[in-house]
């Protein structure tokens, strides 16, 4: 007999489940199983006279977690919550005895992540899963709709995307190697390439040593690259329309479940604030009352984050904002600068329930100048020459982002860190299991 997903199992019909023993509950003369698949949950109705003929002797060492398969028939039974049905079992079989668990729902979360693939038997950690690969699948849906070029970019390079200490390095091959921080070179060979529009799903390694709720080693980002732009407005352009269509979808989709079981609604804006820099100090200054000394409006900290988007919520009625018309010095070195002389440059954050998503810019596309903004950001411009081979000859202007999905799946969802929307976490003080 074909196995029967759990969802499938119709009143009065013979079927074959496989799954979890989730609960187990014993009466005089009957036993309850609760028995899980990914799929939902069903009650398993034993007579304890008949186990014996229904089981191997295994059965009397049966706990929960155990993985079972049962075939039988399935019955209306108004009493039972567990949507009114149950399985009367004509067989049982033991596939494998679990252990006392070392985990519960009162664990500290350092101890569940030893043991992440018990916890994730959770109906809850499983959805977040699924709307995590329905997110992801129409994010890309968007881009192949719309004619861009998927590119997998490589993951071990010889030059450090952001110029930063915060890399990992490795041996290869007897060369010094990085791990990735970024896409972004190889982005940018694409578009020199002539491919005009591409995108990647793909992880990003970070050496910080940060334990905060929204810091990991090794992250998953979505990136696109877009030529012949004129200005940071058209990249937004592009990020605005591809975010609130990914909203809507996962709104029509999960939007009930989400609420049901995470009590989150998704909101959808009809379109997103855009902010410069200067405003949002502004706005600090004459709704809230707070002055911010010069020297520190060059950048907004994780504080700030949450006021501003606390102030789109309130006042504009988008919990995403984009911040835009950042200083140049600091930002990354190929940013591209409004004007030649200009003190700012094109470039922008997206900002969503008080976490910077992602940041973008419009890329520096000629030599000279990329080179001279290189040596203004105190990098020796002779060990990014493999780099600025890109531009010698002909790149077309262009821009882009680097969205950090863990993090919106974790503000998506309301989830206490972005640790609960990894499959496994990388950081400081992880690196098993």
């Amino acid at each position: 007999m074909k196995r029967t997903y759990i969802k499938d199992v119709q009143v009065d019909e013979i079927c074959k489940i496989s799954g979890w023993i989730e609960k187990i509950r014993e009466q005089k003369t009957m036993m309850f199983l609760v028995v899980t698949d990914t799929t939902g949950s069903i009650q398993v109705a034993i007579e304890k006279d008949k186990i014996a003929e229904l089981a191997s002797a295994d059965f009397e060492k049966i706990s929960r977690h155990s993985v079972v398969t049962i075939w039988g028939k399935v019955v209306s039974a108004p009493c039972v919550k567990l949507g009114q049905i149950e399985l009367v079992p004509s067989g049982i079989e033991i596939e494998s005895l679990a252990e006392d668990l070392p985990i519960d729902d009162q664990t500290a979360g350092e101890l569940k992540m030893d043991f992440r693939w018990i916890d994730l038997r959770q109906q809850k950690q499983r959805l977040i899963f699924q709307i995590r690969t329905f997110a992801e699948a129409k994010m890309r849906e968007y881009f192949v709709d719309r004619g861009y070029i998927e590119i997998h970019t490589p993951k071990i390079t010889s030059q450090c995307s952001e110029g930063g200490a915060e890399v990992f390095t490795l041996d290869y091959y007897g060369q010094k190697a990085y791990l990735t921080q970024s896409p972004q070179f190889y982005k940018q060979m694409a578009i020199a390439s002539g491919f005009d529009k591409v995108f990647e799903i793909g992880p990003y390694y970070r050496a910080e040593k940060s334990f905060t709720a929204r810091h990991t080693a090794e992250a998953v980002c979505l990136d696109f690259e877009i030529a012949h732009v004129k200005s940071h407005h058209d990249v937004i352009d592009v990020e605005e329309d591809w975010m609130l269509y990914v909203m809507r979808k996962i709104k029509e989709t999960y939007g009930t479940q989400i609420k049901e079981i995470f009590d989150v609604e998704v909101k959808v804006p009809t379109k997103i604030p855009r902010l410069k820099l200067k405003e949002v100090f502004q706005i600090f200054r004459d709704v809230y009352g707070i002055e911010t000394p010069e020297e520190k409006q060059l950048d907004l900290d994780p504080e700030a984050e949450k006021l501003i988007c606390e102030y789109t919520r309130d006042y504009l009625d988008s919990e995403f904002v984009f911040i835009t018309d950042y200083p140049a010095e600091a930002r990354a070195f190929y940013s591209k600068k409004i004007t030649d002389d200009s003190f700012d440059c094109m470039g922008f954050d997206m900002l969503y329930r008080g976490w910077e998503m992602n940041s973008g810019a419009v890329r520096e596309h000629r030599y000279a100048q990329l080179k001279q903004q290189i040596e203004e950001h105190g990098i020796d411009s002779s060990k990014m020459a493999d780099y600025l081979e890109f531009f010698k000859y002909g790149c077309p202007t262009h821009g882009g982002i680097g969205f950090g999905i863990d993090r919106f799946i974790s503000k998506l969802l309301d989830l206490q860190s972005l640790k609960d929307s990894i499959f496994l976490f990388r950081g400081p003080s992880r690196l098993k299991p």
